[in-house]
């Protein structure tokens, strides 16, 4: 059964499977993306590339966290190689010292410090176990547009994760996470089979928002859920995959016994997670991929946990090398294109969003004022 769209016909018309070219990658700078794990960013200065902008971050002896340009105001050495000084950062080159908005509070060998010197300071919002920066216009960095993981800090569930530098550019995890029919061939001895290839699905999206829903009912599970539902039988296997944009993705899975009303909403006789996943491009051949994988149900068994996060580490080893083999093929046929399949429609909606914001922030960017003529 081919897939469908809330907004297109049964079939997908309006959205048909089209060549695509790769232009160069891209993203909006307006929006909040992870920086950090919070254990990342401690008393001691530590770089991070993020959409291109180079950054130090670190936390003040109150315990904020910080965010500054990684350069510094003099001769553009990395402030990340200098020190800290109480709450201000000297330059490890020639001693200026900057405060947590990036001002210079400190000159050597002079009294007066020229009003101009400072570096750019960022927007930060600590939340969901993540350290989160605005690489965009600081004005619109609104803490309420933070992507929604609260799966890592909820009582309810327990969580755990890790961040990949992933030699890719962004989108093509994104793509990876929007169609798990990959999971048949990459993952066919860990979570993935037949099933998930053959069992129908359903799009929705709006603005900000991408959601496929897939349930493979009266399956045989993989190996993963088998162990982990722990009980013979075929399963009604369920995947809610959710798009937030520009870049996160929460994914919904799971299995109960077959016949047990997991679809009609009752999933107490299975077991469920959900799979955490910001991006934040880095490059543009790079991201960092920030993952977890929380569950609700035996909160306390720490060795389950960890059992949890090997295995997503393992699963997610496999597709870094799909990823980069990937990457370097695109980088290898400069103009080549592929063309999107009906699995695809998620990641073509999810793409479109994206476009959309980026559409939206250069039409919100003043004309650059043309040159003066000469006489």
């Amino acid at each position: 059964m081919p897939a469908h769209d809330s907004g297109t016909g049964p079939n997908g018309e309006g959205l048909r499977p089209a060549p695509r070219s790769f232009a160069e990658p891209d993203f909006p700078l307006n929006a909040w993306y992870a920086a950090a794990w919070d254990v990342e960013v401690t008393g001691a200065l530590f770089a991070r590339t993020i959409c291109g902008q180079e950054l130090v971050l670190y936390r003040t002896e109150a315990g904020r966290a910080v965010a500054l340009q990684d350069a510094c105001w003099h001769r553009l050495y990395p402030l990340s190689r200098g020190r800290l000084s109480g709450d201000r950062v000297t330059c490890g080159y020639h001693g200026l010292q900057f405060d947590t908005e990036g001002r210079c509070v400190f000159m050597p060998a002079q009294d007066t410090i020229n009003p101009s010197a400072a570096v750019r300071g960022y927007p930060v919002v600590e939340r969901h176990r993540l350290i989160w920066v605005w690489p965009g216009d600081p004005a619109k960095a609104d803490p309420g547009l933070v992507p929604d993981l609260h799966w890592t800090e909820d009582p309810e569930w327990t969580a755990d994760g890790r961040v990949i530098h992933a030699r890719c550019n962004y989108k093509l995890v994104l793509d990876n996470l929007m169609d798990l029919t990959h999971e048949t061939y990459v993952h066919s001895t860990s979570i993935g089979n037949e099933h998930v290839t053959a069992a129908p699905f359903d799009v929705r999206h709006g603005d900000d928002f991408v959601t496929v829903t897939r349930w493979m009912l009266d399956s045989e599970p993989p190996p993963t859920w088998a162990e982990k539902l722990g009980k013979p039988g075929n399963v009604d296997r369920w995947q809610v995959i959710g798009f937030q944009a520009p870049a996160t993705i929460v994914i919904d899975v799971g299995v109960a016994p077959a016949g047990s009303g997991a679809p009609q909403g009752d999933r107490s006789a299975g077991v469920r997670n959900m799979v955490l996943n910001t991006l934040t491009p880095e490059r543009d051949n790079t991201c960092h991929y920030f993952w977890g994988v929380a569950r609700d149900y035996n909160l306390a068994d720490q060795a389950l946990t960890h059992r949890d996060r090997e295995g997503v580490t393992g699963v997610f080893g496999e597709d870094e090398a799909v990823l980069a083999a990937q990457q370097r093929a695109i980088e290898a046929n400069p103009g080549r294109t592929f063309y999107n399949l009906n699995i695809d429609l998620g990641a073509m909606w999810v793409r479109r969003v994206i476009d959309g914001q980026i559409a939206a922030e250069a039409a919100d960017t003043p004309a650059a004022p043309a040159a003066a003529e000469g006489p």
